[in-house]
């Protein structure tokens, strides 16, 4: 039987160079998405709710893009059309996010970036199980955490490094400063030229050359039996359950941020009776039915995203209004404190994403001698550890040390998880379990964004530093939570 052959370094190297555009495009919508809302008007209580736009994208675009490109097939093969496509319309999403005239105008931009990004993203991912042998889907998922990691350095730093070229670093009350635009100029030439590479330099294996490797994998992982979706009982349970939810938060007065999480409960519960009634095989009740029967790795594994990334985005949300507002004393976001001290989070942001490229170069390594999951484990604990020291940390350049822990987690999230994962998926279905992976992406933004403000008011007067210290929390529990994942052979039995 022919077995999938090995790709030199060079051909790694090309397949996952666009995580380069992808992650310059994200790192600047991390990094400044917040101060653009705060310069166009946003009280820090609304900043959470804006940034909704970008994870409930996720959610809706990833499992569909996911679903369709394991059903394409063109002269550019099966997931370039979609790196391509996405990456036409994050340019332009990034040409006029600093542009924009009115807060509406920035929210609505960060959606259709977001959007953008993940059309191109999601496939990258499914690129690599379809392209790489089990052996090499370790260094095949390093790379482009490598890519990921050099890519955010750059994009992090851009504003800082064009102050420092001379270029105006504060602007009138309501405009966005030009280091920040002329930075998503930047940022919207590289995305588009570094996925333009990976289009090119490139190919694919057709799917019945893809068909033919899965059968000569040693221990190949089989599509999952077709499971039944349940009787209404379930479905009406999970609808009533969110409108039930929706009323109590009506009729305590409770933060309206929280109908996010009750709009979430509705949504499944209405996406269960949707997949009963639609015809069988369409993209809806497949999708459906796939998340149901998703193997045990990675249900176990989605407990361990949702914690992971819970943290992660408390600290997108919260670092600028944090290290203003306790390490430069400024939370006025026309005050050069302000913007010193965000500049300052965008060099904190190069730095994490700079020691995540030299981890993952180790990561590898790291592996062989400990396995995935204790690798992934020492790593989540770093990463905890290094969100816990912004309590302790009064000097803001000694924050850059927090950002080891911080770089070396983020480095194992973008990379180990998806190891574990993509030797217990069936080649044919690849891109569409890869989306549904991205729900547990998804979901804990979305818990973040609703609930971390409603947690800071509530127990914490309000204080940004201490959703740092919710993340780091967050971190421990899924480093506990890895080691309930079954090792492959477990997973397969």
């Amino acid at each position: 039987m022919e077995r999938k052959p090995r790709l030199s370094f060079w051909q790694i190297w090309n397949m996952c160079f666009g995580f380069l555009g992808i992650q310059f495009g994200l790192a600047l919508q991390n990094a400044n998405a917040s101060r653009i809302f705060q310069t166009l008007g946003a009280d820090m209580d609304q900043v959470p709710g804006l940034w909704i736009a970008a994870p409930l994208t996720g959610l809706l675009v990833q499992p569909v893009v996911g679903y369709l490109s394991d059903r394409t097939w063109t002269g550019l093969g099966r997931r370039r059309p979609y790196f391509l496509v996405g990456a036409v319309l994050a340019t332009l999403a990034l040409l006029v996010m600093p542009n924009s005239p009115t807060l509406w105008i920035a929210a609505g931009t960060l959606w259709i970036l977001d959007a953008s990004i993940n059309i191109s993203m999601e496939p990258f991912r499914a690129f690599v199980g379809d392209q790489l042998p089990a052996s090499q889907r370790p260094a095949g998922f390093a790379m482009q955490s490598f890519f990921i990691g050099v890519g955010s350095v750059i994009a992090s730093l851009l504003p800082w490094l064009l102050t420092r070229f001379g270029v105006a670093n504060t602007a009138h009350a309501g405009e966005v400063p030009d280091t920040v635009r002329y930075a998503f100029y930047i940022g919207g030439a590289v995305l588009l030229c570094a996925i333009g590479w990976t289009v090119l330099r490139t190919r694919e294996y057709s799917p019945e050359a893809l068909a033919r490797f899965e059968q000569a994998e040693p221990t190949p992982a089989r599509p999952t039996p077709a499971v039944a979706m349940p009787g209404p009982g379930p479905a009406l349970g999970w609808l009533v359950a969110g409108l039930a939810l929706a009323v109590v938060i009506a009729m305590r007065g409770w933060d309206r941020m929280l109908y996010v999480l009750a709009g979430m409960a509705a949504a499944y519960g209405l996406l269960l009776l949707l997949a009963r009634v639609l015809p069988a095989g369409g993209m809806l009740p497949t999708i459906a039915g796939d998340l149901r029967a998703m193997p045990l790795a990675m249900r176990r594994l989605a407990v361990v995203q949702f914690f992971s990334w819970f943290a992660l985005f408390a600290m997108w949300i919260y670092t600028t209004a944090a290290v203003a507002g306790s390490h430069f004393g400024s939370s006025d976001p026309t005050s050069a404190a302000y913007n010193e001290g965000a500049n300052w989070v965008g060099v904190l942001f190069a730095a994490y994403n700079g020691f995540a490229a030299l981890a993952a170069v180790a990561i590898p390594w790291m592996v062989r001698r400990l396995g995935v999951r204790a690798s992934h484990v020492v790593n989540l604990c770093l990463g905890a550890a290094g969100f816990l020291s912004f309590l302790l940390i009064g000097d803001p350049h000694w924050l850059l040390l927090s950002m080891v822990g911080v770089g070396v987690a983020w480095a194992s999230i973008l990379s180990l998880p998806y190891v574990m994962l993509s030797d217990n998926l069936p080649i044919a279905k690849m891109g569409t379990y890869m989306g549904l992976f991205n729900f547990f992406i998804v979901i804990p933004q979305l818990v973040a964004a609703s609930l971390l403000g409603f947690l800071l008011r509530a127990l914490f007067g309000g204080q940004p530093l201490w959703a740092l210290a919710l993340g780091g929390a967050s971190l421990l529990v899924a480093a506990a939570c890895v080691f309930a994942v079954p090792r492959p052979a477990e997973a397969r039995a």
